[in-house]
């Protein structure tokens, strides 16, 4: 489970060969022992929870890079390593 990006306390991973279970491009993210699976296309709230604002972080990066997070799906799904993404700032 590779992490891609850190920012704000909160760490965005991308398993390998994840597709099964939500069988839509999706992140990981975890915050203070919170834990959310979020979908990449529309930024919805697939499973777990995280504060309110810290999601709304992850939604709005989400957003900036979601050309780059379609391409590590992409990687991910084949088993191959994800790339690193630049963090929100």
């Amino acid at each position: 489970m590779p992490a891609i990006s850190m920012f704000y306390g909160i760490v965005i991973y991308m398993y390998l060969m994840d597709d099964k279970q939500h069988h839509l491009p999706h992140i990981h993210a975890r915050y203070q022992g919170t834990h959310a699976t979020v979908a990449v296309g529309s930024g919805v709230l697939l499973a777990g929870e995280l504060p309110a604002g810290k999601l709304k972080l992850v939604q709005a990066w989400i957003e900036i890079h979601r050309e780059e997070l379609m391409a590590d799906w992409d990687l991910a799904v084949s088993g191959e390593l994800p790339f690193k993404i630049a963090p929100l700032q």
